[in-house]
């Protein structure tokens, strides 16, 4: 019985410890610019079940990053699918009227080669010698051999034309083969995002309402400690841009999103993804860019940390699979990942590629 007593004091013991680790208090991540100096607070990160919630930040990080990098496969199979789209709707429009055209040369073809088998009964000399007008007949003469060039004309017009359709034809096959290539890239992007989606949210499912509250408290404090990395290098006090007509315009669209949910190929009204966001509100500032993160990295003129300014887009991650709009003080907008809503945040809170500038 003495030993009885002494395993459930020392089960006691055990959960009053337990209890002691999940009130511990965590850090808010609050502010895009932190004040340097600020110590967080450590945050246990085993659960009194095992679990190791440092561990699963790290694979939500991982899972929702390869969900990024296949929405941006995604996005970038679907504006090449459109263009293919459209340049097979063009070329069958240049088909039709090259068949026409051709249709029009054989009628005006046919109706001169009926005009010279009428007119060519008799050799030229034995017409000559039978006619009443000599001259008349040397004038209709030279017009049949006028139609003769017309009708060579007209038939090497007939091969141009024929051989242009051939033409035609063979690129719009192959604008078909690329749309249906990029049909199945979507697809196969599409179900790797779904996985890696499904994959975090089951990871997510199996935590516990406390151990999720910690895990979100460590998520900012990850956050915050690269935002006060990247502020004490003293990289705020070298950025000066101010931000152009445009650029402002961006920033004012972006930010008017804030609170709508993250969606992955979205590009709104009610919904984003991140490279949907940045998009849009340049193309609401009257400025077109590329679709996707990568190609936004590929195509924009870019400028240095130092150099940047409210509007321009700093590309995050080695692979260019996550962007965000700057909109000055050290702080970002963008729209994160899955069960996440578009935000502002710290430019330094992930490692940054580099910046692009979109109205350079």
């Amino acid at each position: 019985m003495g030993s009885g007593k002494r395993s459930l004091t020392t089960a006691a013991m055990v959960l009053a410890c337990a209890c002691a680790v999940l009130s511990a208090p965590g850090v808010a991540y609050a502010s895009p610019t932190p004040a340097p100096t600020r110590t967080p607070t450590p945050t246990p990160t085993t659960s009194p079940a095992g679990k190791d919630l440092e561990a699963i930040r790290k694979k939500l990080d991982a899972l929702y990053h390869d969900a990024a990098v296949a929405t941006d496969a995604y996005n970038a199979a679907e504006e090449q699918a459109k263009q293919q789209s459209a340049e097979i709707v063009d070329l069958a429009r240049v088909i039709v009227k090259g068949q026409d055209k051709l249709d029009e040369l054989k009628d005006r073809a046919g109706a001169a080669a009926r005009a010279q088998y009428r007119g060519g009964g008799l050799p030229p000399e034995m017409r000559l010698w039978l006619s009443d007008n000599p001259q008349q007949y040397l004038d209709g003469a030279g017009r049949v051999l006028q139609g003769e060039h017309a009708t060579k004309g007209l038939l090497a017009e007939m091969t141009r034309t024929q051989r242009d359709l051939e033409q035609y034809a063979k690129d719009a096959s192959a604008q078909w083969q690329k749309l249906e290539a990029n049909r199945q890239a979507k697809a196969t992007a599409q179900k790797e995002i779904k996985k890696q989606i499904a994959a975090a949210e089951k990871l997510e499912s199996q935590l516990q309402k406390k151990e999720k509250e910690r895990l979100a408290k460590l998520e900012e404090e990850a956050a915050y400690k690269a935002q006060t990395a990247w502020l004490s290098s003293g990289v705020l006090a070298e950025i000066s841009g101010k931000a152009s007509e445009q650029g402002k315009k961006a920033v004012k669209f972006a930010t008017d999103q804030i609170g709508k949910p993250y969606e992955w190929g979205a590009e709104g009204p009610g919904s984003y993804d991140c490279s949907g966001l940045t998009s849009q509100a340049w193309a609401a500032a009257g400025h077109g860019i590329p679709r996707t993160s990568q190609e936004q990295w590929r195509q924009l003129p870019h400028v240095d940390v130092k150099d940047m300014r409210p509007g321009d887009l700093i590309i995050y991650f080695d692979d260019a699979s996550h962007v965000a709009m700057y909109i000055g003080d050290g702080a970002i907008v963008h729209a994160p990942r899955p069960g996440r809503t578009v935000t502002i945040t710290g430019a330094g809170s992930m490692p940054i590629l580099g910046v692009v500038r979109p109205d350079a």
